[in-house]
C-alpha cells in the first residue's frame, strides 16, 4: 500500500503536510534548481530502478551554483534520499521523482540570491507517458526562441526559465500538435519544449550542440552512447539548420520524462515516412531494458529502491 512521503528541508514528512510559505522567495521569482527522475517499477524484481541517479544530481548541483545555492547534501547524500523517499511511499508503479533546491526564505522584493535563505525538497508521484502515444507525434516549429545563454542559462533546470518551454507547449497543444520544437536565436534547431533532439542521415545521428542552447540531458548522453557502442553509428554534434527538421530521414526526440519518442510530422510535413524510423526503434529497444532492469550490462547504472521497505524510523 502506498503512503505518499516527501523529504523537506532535513525530514520526511506525509507529502500532505509538505508545505512552503506563500512568501517564498522562489515561488515569487522561480529561483530554484529542480531535476525531473524517473522511477521504473520492475514487477518481476520487485524493485524501482532510478536510472543514473547521481548524473541527476550532478546536474542540480551544477544549477544550484548558478543560484548561489548552498545545500548540506552531496550528490551521494541526495541519491539516498531519493531512495528513502520511494521506499517509504512504497508506490509499485512507475514514478516521476521532482527533486527541488530553492530560495526558501519568506522575502520578497529581493533579488539578491545570495542574501537569501536555501532549501530542498524532493518528492514523487505516480506517472506514466509524458507525451499520450506510443506512435510518433506531430509537431511545429516554435514561435518562442530557445532562451539564449546570456540570458538565463539554459543548461541547467532552473525553475523560472521553464516559462520559456511552458509557452512553446501550452501554443503546440493549443495548435493541435503534441509538441513544439524551439529554434535559439540565430535561427539553428534548439530542442524541443522538454526534450533533446536527434536526426537520422544514414549511419550518422546528429544533434546540436550544446553551445546551441540545449539542455545537456541525460538520456541525450546515454542515446549518444547507444547509438555508436551498440548501433556502431557516427555522431555529429553540429548547429541544425530548421530545414532539416522537414529533410531528415527520421526526428526523435529524447528525455527522462518522454524516454525516446519518434516524430511523424514538423509542421505539417512528413519526417520519413511518418512512423517511428527504424534506428528510433532500435534505440529504443535497448534503452527500455535498460532503465527498467532488464539488461545486465547496464545494471551499474541504476539505483535500486525497494517500495514498502519498513526498516526507517516513523
Amino acid at each position: 500500500m502506498s503512503n505518499p512521503i516527501a523529504f523537506l528541508n532535513g525530514e520526511y514528512v506525509p507529502l500532505q503536510e509538505a508545505k512552503v510559505g506563500i512568501m517564498t522567495h522562489a515561488l515569487h521569482y522561480g529561483t530554484g534548481a529542480f531535476e525531473g527522475i524517473r522511477g521504473n517499477w520492475n514487477s518481476k524484481d520487485n524493485k524501482i530502478y532510478l536510472y543514473k541517479l547521481k548524473e541527476h544530481y550532478e546536474r542540480l548541483l551544477s544549477g544550484c551554483k548558478m543560484l548561489w545555492i548552498n545545500l548540506p547534501y552531496s550528490a551521494q547524500d541526495l541519491c539516498e534520499i531519493t531512495v528513502e523517499v520511494v521506499e517509504r511511499s512504497g508506490y509499485q508503479e512507475d514514478l516521476y521523482i521532482r527533486p527541488v533546491a530553492y530560495k526558501s526564505e519568506e522575502k520578497v522584493a529581493n533579488l539578491n540570491l545570495k542574501a537569501l535563505a536555501d532549501g530542498f525538497f524532493c518528492l514523487a508521484v505516480p506517472f506514466g507517458n509524458y507525451i499520450d502515444t506510443d506512435g510518433a507525434i506531430n509537431c511545429c516549429v516554435a514561435s518562442y526562441r530557445r532562451i539564449d545563454d546570456t540570458m538565463v542559462p539554459p543548461r541547467f533546470k532552473l525553475n523560472g526559465l521553464y516559462l520559456n518551454s511552458i509557452l512553446a507547449k501550452t501554443d503546440a497543444l493549443a495548435t493541435g500538435f503534441d509538441e513544439a520544437i524551439m529554434l535559439n536565436t540565430d535561427g539553428h534547431v534548439s530542442e524541443g519544449t522538454g526534450e533533446n533532439i536527434f536526426f537520422v542521415y544514414g549511419d550518422t545521428i546528429a544533434t546540436p550542440t550544446l553551445e546551441s542552447n540545449v539542455l545537456p540531458g541525460i538520456t541525450r548522453q546515454t542515446v549518444i552512447e547507444l547509438a555508436k557502442n551498440e548501433l556502431g553509428m557516427k555522431i555529429e554534434e553540429r548547429p541544425v539548420d530548421r530545414s532539416e527538421l522537414y529533410t531528415a530521414e527520421e526526428v526523435f526526440l529524447s528525455g527522462t520524462a518522454a524516454h525516446i519518442q519518434g516524430v511523424g510530422t514538423v509542421d505539417h510535413r512528413v519526417v520519413g515516412n511518418g512512423t517511428v524510423g527504424t534506428v528510433t526503434k532500435k534505440l529504443q529497444e535497448l534503452y527500455f531494458p535498460i532503465v527498467r532492469g532488464e539488461n545486465a550490462k547496464y545494471m551499474h547504472t541504476l539505483t535500486v529502491a525497494s517500495p514498502g521497505k519498513n526498516t526507517y524510523d516513523k
